[in-house]
This record gives structure tokens, C-alpha cells and sequence, in this order.
């Protein structure tokens, strides 16, 4: 199951949210840090465009971790990223960079992502863009 995880963080680094979907459930379970649960590819590909157009990020120093069972999964990541346009409640977007550490979290089912939980620290984010 780490190859199915790995191909989600490199269609994630490479902007690609088709091949993203790709490894998802039909009725994957996305839970975002401070944020309502999303079921579902569509909603899915939603939150990804809305993150592509107001921030642009890389994953880097990745360490993936998986269940004998192959059933759960976790990712610890720096997230690189340039904060391109003003997010609804954040601070203004100005163009600013951030370097903060992240963790997702998976359930997997068929080879397949059913759960993504992702965590980081958004009075650590806010910090970074708002100096």
C-alpha cells in the first residue's frame, strides 16, 4: 500500500489531481485540517482546485508508514509552499512563502485510498504568512 501512497504525494507534488483521484475510493472520506469532512471524488477534486488556485505547495522529506495489513497508512512531510491568493478567513495573500511540517493519515481499501486525514499547524501557518 505504500505504492498507492506514493503515487498520491507524487500527483500531488506534480499539480496532477486527476492522478490524485486515481487512487482514491469512490466515496473516499477527506478530512482537512480545520475543516468539515468531504465525501466523495467530486467534492474531493473541489477542495483541490480551490487549493490550486490560492496556494501552490510541495512535499518534501516524505516518510510513509504502513500497516502489515495494508489497510492504514501515515505520511510525515514539510510542506513547502507560496500563498498565491487570499483564502476566505486567512490573511491576505501577498505572494508569501512557508515551510511547516505536515501528517496525513490513510485508510486503505483495494489498493485504494478510503480515508485521507491531514494535519498541520495553522497558528504555525498564520505566524509565516502574516510577518
Amino acid at each position: 500500500m505504500n505504492d498507492t501512497i506514493r503515487a498520491y504525494f507524487a500527483a500531488f507534488n506534480a499539480g496532477d489531481t486527476e492522478g490524485m483521484l486515481a487512487c482514491l475510493t469512490a466515496d473516499v472520506a477527506h478530512h482537512v485540517n480545520e475543516g468539515q469532512v468531504r465525501v466523495g471524488k467530486t467534492l474531493f477534486a473541489e477542495f483541490c482546485a480551490h487549493m490550486e488556485r490560492c496556494y501552490k505547495e510541495e512535499l518534501t522529506d516524505m516518510v510513509i508508514f504502513a500497516n502489515p495489513e495494508g489497510t492504514r497508512g501515515a505520511a510525515e512531510f514539510i510542506v513547502n509552499g507560496t500563498y498565491l491568493v487570499t483564502d476566505a478567513g486567512l490573511p491576505e495573500a501577498k505572494g508569501q512563502t512557508y515551510r511547516l511540517p505536515g501528517g496525513s493519515f490513510f485508510d486503505l481499501k483495494d489498493g485504494k485510498i478510503s480515508r485521507v486525514t491531514t494535519y498541520y499547524n495553522l497558528a504555525d501557518w498564520i505566524g509565516q504568512v502574516s510577518a
